[in-house]
C-alpha cells in the first residue's frame, strides 16, 4: 500500500512523503502536505481478513499524543482480486481501534475506492479533529 500511495497523483499541488521506520517509533508513514501548505501524517495498515489491526504500543502513544494534530491511520483490508475496502481513522481513536479493531466506526469507509480523492477530502477537512 505504500508503493500504491507513492504512486498515485494526489492533486496537483498535494505532496507525500515516506519517512522511514528509523526516525523513530511510532511516527506515522507518510507525511502530505496539501494545497494549503498544512502537514498531514498517516499510519498505513494492511490486512487480510480479520478485524483485528495491529497498532504497536509506540504507535498507539504517538497518536495519543498528536491527537488534537491532522494525524491518521489509514487500513486498506484485502477483498477478493483487487477489490478491498479502506477504513480511515484520527488518532483520537487509536487506542480503541487497537481494542476494537475494525469493528469500531470509522471516519471514512470506502469500497473498493477507483480514487483517493475522497480520503484526502477527509483528511484536509479534518473529519474527526475538531468535533
Amino acid at each position: 500500500m505504500k508503493a500504491q500511495l507513492s504512486r498515485v497523483p494526489l492533486t496537483k499541488t498535494w505532496r507525500a512523503m515516506r519517512i522511514e521506520a528509523t526516525i523513530g517509533a511510532g511516527i506515522p508513514d507518510v507525511e502530505l502536505c496539501d494545497d494549503m501548505g498544512a502537514f498531514h501524517k498517516v499510519e498505513l495498515k494492511s490486512q487480510g481478513s480479520g478485524a483485528a489491526v495491529a497498532l504497536r504500543p509506540s504507535q498507539v502513544a504517538y497518536m495519543a499524543r498528536h491527537g488534537h494534530a491532522s494525524v491518521w491511520i489509514l487500513v486498506r483490508k484485502a477483498g477478493r482480486g483487487a477489490d478491498c475496502t479502506i477504513f480511515l481513522y484520527h488518532a483520537r481513536q487509536a487506542a480503541d481501534l487497537a481494542i476494537k479493531g475494525l469493528h469500531l466506526a470509522p471516519v471514512l469507509r470506502l469500497e473498493s475506492p477507483k480514487t483517493w480523492a475522497p480520503i484526502f477530502e477527509a483528511i484536509a477537512e479534518r473529519k474527526g479533529v475538531d468535533g
